[in-house]
């Protein structure tokens, strides 16, 4: 590949590694200013209380945080509250208020009593109330409240002391059998007082004053919450009703508002929250954008970081790759454009096999399939829906499975002919992929929009092979890319350089269709370009054209020139068709390739013949002034034309050439050049010169393999 000397002139000034850097950060900036517009949300300038300019419908699907938050509110509200009951609480509680019973009862009964008579003359016990009351403190329990003297002060405790048996009897039944009444019924902790007012209630009617409180206070230290708040199977429950809340959202397509109706307060704030107002403008999207454009440059400097090319090559391979990826996106942008037409899926009608199948036949297959999945992704963004900031996947499929297709199908790149038949199986794969498509999406179409989708899917397979082909020539010329459909038409007998060498030099003609026959099995042998050097050998000795009769394949039933002039004359005219042949080939632009094999093909060799003639004559010559100036082979399919240039002239010298002959002469002729370091500066390796020399004494067999010789017919009439 040879660069645009504007390019070489600007790569010439700066270092391997800026240059591709200024390259890749050039790439990013228009990549980021094609898709910036389809991913910059879309916003109306609306003000509240103004008339809607149009009917506008929700652009996307959103999630209405705030209503679903009171959604969620409204749930949990709804959630009561757990409780747990607790095991032989009544029991426990009757049992406290017996438990403080009796223990008035004993200290009535340790208290020695003193009989008097009151004011009514009737009897009644004195007690010592100070020592009964102490006694009776160390006697209550101490396991409700931490202590119960805490809740019965004095005057309870001193009530209770100074009341009969029987009152006490009577305040133990009546107390207890009104407390299981009330907690049969569930009592809850926060009801526990409301529950203690309805045990005062239904005991009053039972006792009157200080034993009336007294049994109140008792009652109140025994009853307990039947049922216990259970927070954490309450913080459950509110948690699975949140779960099962489900997000109100807006759905993409619903109508925010008609044509003229005015804009309220509700509808700003649902214009708000869609994120179309002006007020409401997201860097979101831009951010993402510039993620998604570092993912693709880095995507593209690891693969060309880790391609096997020289730095040169790399670099116009990069270019080379820029620049058709770019073309790709202004023409999607462009057809993007035309969905304002209102014709439904156009973008359908997009030359998505484009890329593929020109990068195919320039560069190779790796580089063509990186690019279709790039340039699918990048599709689904240019393709999205207005006011959305998502993907449309249908396109980008769509794009995929075209592009790809396109690489698979031009297998052939010798004919421009295969390209459209290239584009043809594309456009069958278009039709079968939005088949796919539209089947899938299970929805409505008429026969008219059928119609359209055939309409764009063979367009779009058919106008990738055109652009393939319309842009083919430009890159060729433009890159001096040497592709194989170009070395096909360099190799045609119609072409003014070939045509002259077999008008001019006919012998020279026929040696190098023998030299490319050979050079070609040879390169394919090792796995070289043999294409590139058949093409090769046509042109290698287009400078013999110049003076042909100088050279002995041209030199039939005539005078050898050499024998009038002087060794040096002779050298100078042998030496420089190389030269010549170069001149001639550049005058005619033909591709760089074919130019060095030209110049290249004879190395630095030694002109023998007329060297050691110059040395029979006397003359003082030395060895370097009858070298071939070079340089010497560069590329592999060079040093192997040089090969077998040689070996053919050697060969055809030969009036009838033995199998031995053949093998000897192909031998002397590589050990030769290897001890004189023709191939030093190529990659040949002694394996594959091995190879060559035996696909050389292969094909070299099969043209000089020998023949019958039939006797000759008789005169007619001549004895037998």
């Amino acid at each position: 590949m040879q660069t645009h000397p504007f390019l070489h002139k600007i790569r010439s000034l700066l270092s391997y590694r800026l240059f591709t850097n200024i390259l890749f950060i050039i790439l990013a900036i228009i990549v980021f200013g094609v898709l910036y517009g389809n991913v910059k949300p879309k916003t109306l300038d609306i003000s509240l209380y103004e008339e809607a300019p149009a009917t506008i419908r929700a652009p996307k699907t959103v999630t209405d945080e705030e209503e679903t938050e009171k959604k969620v509110e409204l749930a949990v509200s709804e959630v009561g509250k757990v409780y747990t009951p607790k095991e032989g609480v009544i029991n426990n509680s009757v049992t406290l208020l017996s438990s403080l019973i009796d223990s008035v009862l004993e200290v009535k009964k340790e208290s020695e009593p003193t009989v008097q008579k009151d004011e009514t003359e009737n009897p009644r016990t004195a007690i010592n109330t100070a020592d009964q009351l102490k006694k009776l403190k160390t006697k209550l329990p101490t396991n409700k409240n931490n202590n119960v003297t805490k809740t019965l002060n004095d005057k309870i405790l001193t009530t209770l002391l100074n009341s009969s048996e029987e009152e006490l009897e009577r305040v133990e039944n009546v107390v207890s059998t009104q407390m299981k009444v009330i907690m049969e019924n569930k009592v809850k902790e926060e009801d526990l007082e409301e529950a203690r007012l309805n045990l005062e209630q239904r005991i009053a009617t039972f006792f009157k004053d200080d034993l009336l409180k007294a049994s109140v206070a008792l009652g109140n230290v025994a009853m307990e919450p039947t049922e216990y708040y259970n927070e954490e199977k309450t913080e459950e429950l509110k948690k699975r009703a949140r779960d099962n809340v489900l997000p109100v959202k807006i759905l993409e397509g619903v109508v925010i508002v008609k044509d003229g109706v005015l804009i309220t307060p509700e509808i700003y704030e649902t214009l708000e929250k869609l994120g179309i107002l002006e007020n409401t403008y997201s860097k979101k999207p831009i951010i993402g954008l510039g993620i998604f454009i570092i993912v693709i440059i880095s995507t593209l400097y690891y693969f060309f970081y880790t391609l096997e090319v020289t730095e040169e090559r790399k670099q116009n391979y990069l270019i080379l790759t820029s620049i058709i990826f770019v073309i790709s996106l202004l023409i999607m942008k462009i057809v993007g454009l035309m969905e304002q037409l209102d014709i439904n899926d156009i973008a359908f009608i997009f030359p998505a096999a484009f890329t593929g199948m020109i990068l195919r036949i320039l560069l190779n297959e790796r580089i063509a399939m990186l690019m279709v999945f790039i340039l699918a992704a990048c599709s689904s963004i240019v393709f999205s829906k207005p006011f959305s900031g998502g993907f449309d996947i249908e396109l980008a499929i769509y794009t995929l499975f075209s592009g790809v297709s396109g690489v698979l199908f031009l297998v052939s790149r010798n004919q421009r002919s295969n390209i459209l038949r290239a584009g043809i199986y594309v456009a069958l794969v278009n039709i079968l992929i939005l088949a796919f498509l539209v089947l899938l999406s299970n929805a409505q179409y008429s026969n008219s929009e059928y119609v359209y989708y055939l309409v764009f899917a063979l367009v779009s397979g058919i106008s990738s092979s055109i652009l393939t082909i319309g842009f083919l020539p430009f890159f060729e010329a433009g890159f001096g890319i040497l592709s194989s459909m170009r070395l096909v038409e360099l190799s045609s007998p119609t072409q003014p350089l070939l045509k002259k060498l077999l008008t001019d030099a006919p012998g020279t003609y026929h040696h190098s269709v023998m030299v490319a026959n050979l050079a070609e099995a040879a390169c394919e042998s090792i796995g070289a370009n043999g294409l590139l050097a058949r093409v090769g050998c046509y042109y290698h000795d287009a400078g013999k054209s110049k003076r042909p009769h100088f050279f002995i394949e041209n030199q039939m039933n005539m005078e050898n020139p050499h024998d009038r002039i002087s060794p040096e004359t002779s050298r100078d005219v042998i030496i420089n068709h190389a030269s010549d042949g170069g001149k001639m080939l550049r005058k005619h632009k033909l591709p760089k390739e074919i130019v060095d094999i030209a110049e290249q093909h004879h190395g630095t060799t030694l002109l023998k013949y007329f060297y050691y003639k110059a040395k029979e004559q006397g003359k003082d010559v030395k060895e370097e002034d009858y070298r071939y100036p070079g340089p010497k082979p560069q590329t592999i399919e060079t040093a192997v034309i040089s090969i077998a240039d040689s070996v053919e002239a050697a060969v055809r010298s030969k009036k009838s050439p033995t199998q031995d002959e053949i093998k000897q002469l192909i031998q002397s002729i590589v050990q030769e050049r290897l001890q004189d370091g023709q191939f030093n500066e190529c990659d040949i390796t002694l394996k594959q010169l091995e190879t060559v020399k035996y696909s050389l004494y292969e094909t070299l067999n099969g043209i000089f393999h020998p023949r019958i010789e039939y006797p000759e017919l008789q005169a007619e009439g001549e004895e037998k």
